[in-house]
């Protein structure tokens, strides 16, 4: 797959990352996932992308479930709207508040990430998939070069379909503790539960956890959780906050 982009003019890594990119959606589409769409600055790029993949121009290939938010208070929208084996692509900056809040938060909410943009690239970690142009023009945005990523996003996700076998994955082996049988999880509260306790979100779904070794919480925050403790806070600042 990642000689069809190079051939398009898109160099080696950013082919490789299209490809990975495009297997995951692939992935996460053959399960019933839904993608939502978010471009803060630029709105009409995330219509764009929901039309893209919810519309083929291609007869014959499939409609998939995208949709685009806009509008404020993004972060709320996200967190009611996105279910576990959900997507959220975003075309923005790496300073986007509301894109760097979602990205923190989405692995508690069980969503996939995708980020596009351009110039100073996000920090390591900060989206499941970054796809970047590394030109900090501020006008990168209106010449088509997004367009095109996403373009050939949506090309390579049904090259995937083509091939069936590429959507059958083997559950893997996660690290995880070895009394427990628990891992580390980014948790969302949704309600503090006195004296020591909150009701949180994670990408299992609602669960209480115990919360007398971080002191109080409130909603909104993040925290990681190992068998059922929260055992630290989850950097606000990083979280977009």
């Amino acid at each position: 797959m990642a000689s069809t982009v190079i051939d398009r003019g898109i160099g080696a890594d950013l082919a490789a990352d299209l490809a990975a990119t495009a297997l995951m959606l692939a992935r996460r589409f053959a399960k019933g996932a839904t993608m939502w769409c978010l471009a803060p600055a630029w709105q009409p790029h995330a219509q764009h992308v929901a039309v893209e993949f919810v519309h083929p121009v291609i007869v014959g290939k499939r409609a998939l479930p995208a949709v685009a938010l806009t509008g404020p208070d993004l972060v709320d929208v996200v967190r009611v709207s996105a279910r576990p084996g959900d997507i959220v692509i975003a075309v923005a900056g790496a300073a986007e508040p509301d894109v760097r809040s979602v990205m923190r938060r989405a692995p508690a909410w069980g969503v996939s990430t995708v980020w596009i943009g351009n110039g100073t690239r996000p920090s390591a970690g900060a989206a499941d998939h970054v796809l970047w142009l590394d030109d900090p023009d501020p006008w990168v945005p209106a010449t088509g070069g997004f367009v095109l990523l996403y373009h050939l996003l949506w090309e390579l996700t049904h090259v995937c379909f083509e091939h069936p076998g590429l959507l059958t994955v083997e559950d893997g082996t996660d690290d995880v503790c070895v009394v427990c049988s628990d891992e580390g999880r980014i948790a969302e509260v949704l309600a503090s539960s006195p004296p020591t306790g909150a009701l949180v979100r994670t990408a299992d779904g609602d669960e209480t956890v115990e919360t007398s070794l971080i002191g109080p919480v409130a909603a909104g925050d993040l925290l990681l959780v190992h068998a059922g403790l929260a055992i630290s806070r989850v950097d606000a600042e990083e979280a977009g906050q």
